[in-house]
Parts: structure tokens; sequence; C-alpha cells
């Protein structure tokens, strides 16, 4: 069971969040910390002290580490793909600074993060090839190029397709369909990450059930490596509501700011045991399970996609307390 940190928990600023991390959870991602425009936000240039931070931090703790994101489309440089004019560089400029880059990267950490992300949302929710820079300058087997290169270069630790929506059919067989291509062609993928960006409307249970099904089916382990719980409304949900100003249309959208009323937690708390009765079931196909934050504070959701809500997603509120949802998740996988 995982979460994900952010610059403030490693580097010691957040005493209470990095006491409750050691004290619940014994396997961490970065949050942003491994992103290329944190990592390597210039060429040639390489900022490790936030990186060796949580490295530092998991290994002290006895932690299992992992590393999120290597090849990405969002988060990277424009510079990478890019030549002093600004004009799209060709393949083998790009191949060499990729390399390089994980080199780097993959020099330093090596086999200390065990599960690294290779490649991060390649596909499109109806199943195609993601437009990307990567994709446009590099050709479409990209992926699979880029795997084989990881292979190489982190030899000890496990290579991970990480992506969200695979709860969505086509998108999930056209994930599947990559993976087992790539292994066919002996190309190591040891597993998928289905990211867990879900709400109380979408997915139901059910449906990542249905999800994990399949992975097994093709015996494709899974981690769920992003997972929280929106409670808040969609903008466009309440777009063609009759709306008299503009205070009332951020009530609507932001509804919760003063406090979260019991009827809701309530239903949070019953929308987690859901999925942890799921996740119990398919615990022999599940790896880990990472909440993408410590607590409801350091979500990114209070800020996306509106910026300024106050988004209940997690298991633990903004003071650190427990809540009604943790204690239905602990009661749900009691043996």
């Amino acid at each position: 069971m995982g979460a994900a940190l952010d610059a403030q928990t490693v580097s010691g600023e957040n005493p209470a969040a990095e006491a409750l991390v050691r004290e619940q959870y014994n396997h961490i991602s970065p949050e942003n910390l491994l992103k290329w425009t944190e990592v390597h936000p210039s060429p040639g240039t390489y900022r490790f002290t936030l990186p060796d931070a949580f490295v530092e931090f998991g290994e002290a703790n006895d932690m299992q580490l992992y590393g999120h994101v290597l090849v990405w489309h969002q988060q990277t440089p424009e510079w990478v793909f890019q030549d002093d004019a600004g004009d799209p560089i060709t393949a083998d400029a790009l191949w060499e600074r990729l390399e390089d880059h994980i080199s780097q990267v993959a020099g330093r950490y090596g086999g200390r993060i065990k599960y690294w992300d290779v490649v991060n949302e390649a596909l499109r929710d109806d199943g195609a090839l993601r437009d990307s820079p990567w994709r446009t300058i590099l050709g479409d087997d990209y992926v699979a190029e880029i795997f084989a290169l990881a292979d190489k270069l982190l030899p000890d630790s496990l290579l991970v397709y990480n992506d969200y929506s695979l709860v969505v059919p086509a998108k999930r067989a056209s994930a599947i369909e990559l993976i087992l291509d790539m292994r066919e062609r002996g190309i190591r993928v040891d597993a998928v990450g289905m990211q867990g960006h879900y709400n109380l409307r979408y997915p139901q249970p059910s449906d990542v059930d249905a999800a994990l099904t399949e992975f097994a089916a093709a015996g494709i382990d899974v981690l769920f490596t992003e997972l929280d719980l929106s409670v808040l409304p969609s903008e466009w949900e309440i777009q063609g509501a009759d709306l008299d100003d503009t205070e009332e249309y951020a009530e609507r959208l932001d509804p919760y700011r003063t406090c979260l009323p019991q009827e809701m937690s309530d239903t949070i708390a019953a929308h987690w045991r859901g999925l942890f009765e799921v996740f119990i079931k398919q615990a022999d196909n599940i790896e880990a399970i990472t909440f993408w934050g410590v607590s409801d504070a350091q979500s990114w959701l209070n800020n996306w996609p509106i910026e300024g809500r106050t988004n209940y997603p997690l298991l633990f509120n903004r003071d650190l307390s427990a809540k009604t949802a943790l204690e239905a998740v602990i009661d749900t996988a009691k043996p």
C-alpha cells in the first residue's frame, strides 16, 4: 500500500505528513519529483536533490520505491523535441536525448527503485495511439523501442506501462494488445499501471472488476498507481443549470468548501468499500495500490480541472486525521 509524496514531504518541510507515511505505507511514488521538467529542465542540467531525498526516505524506512515517469507527452520541456531554431528535431537527435535522460536517471537509481513507469499515457480513450511528439518524431513503434532501451538500462527493475481510463473497454483492449505484442517480440513489460483517478459516478466497482479480470486473463499483473476518488461535480454537469450569478455557479462547482456533510462522507466510504471489495477479490493480480497523495490537503484534485476547489479524494483529512473511508477500507481488508 503506497502514497505519492510531494516535495514538502520528502524534504522534511511537512514532518506530520512524513510521520503519517512512515506509519501507514510501505510503498511510495514521487508524484512530480522525477518528471522530466523537474529532474532535467534544460539541456545538460539535472536536478537530483529531491529525487535523492525521495529514494533515501524510502530506503531508510524499508519501503518499495516506484519511479514515475521516464517518457510522457506532458511535463516534458519543449526543448526536448526542438532544435535551437525551435523546429522539430530528427528521430536520431530525439533518441540521443532520450537515451541520455534514461541513462542518467537509471544510472543514479537503477534497481534501488523497484518499479518504473517507462511510458505513460501513450493511448487515447478510443484505443488509438496518441499523437504525441514522441510518436510524431520517433514513429509508431516508439513505445516498444523505449521499453527495449529501458530493459537494457534498468535490468534490475520492473517495467510498467501506465495509463488512465483502462476501465474503458476499447482503451483496455489496446493496452493489452500493446503489451502482449511487445512480449511476443521479446521486449520486457512486467506490469500495467492503472492510474485510478475515479469519481463517485464512474467507474463503478464492477467496471474495475471487469478490467482486472481481463488483465488477469491476459497474464498481465496490475498496479494501481494513482488512486483517488473525486467527490466534486464536473463543470459540464452544471453548465446547463439556470444559475443567477457567478457566486451561485462557484458554489455548485465547489459545494463542500467549509465542510463535508456526514451523508456525503458515508457515501464516499461506501464507494471506497466497494472498490476494496474488488481489490481483495482480485488480490492475486494486484501488486500494489498507491494513493495519489497523502491527505486531502495535498491532492492535485484541489486544483484540477478547476483551481481552488476543496476536494476530498483520499483516506486522510486535511489535518491528517483518519476518515470514515479509511475505516471502511480496513474493515473490508480484514481476513
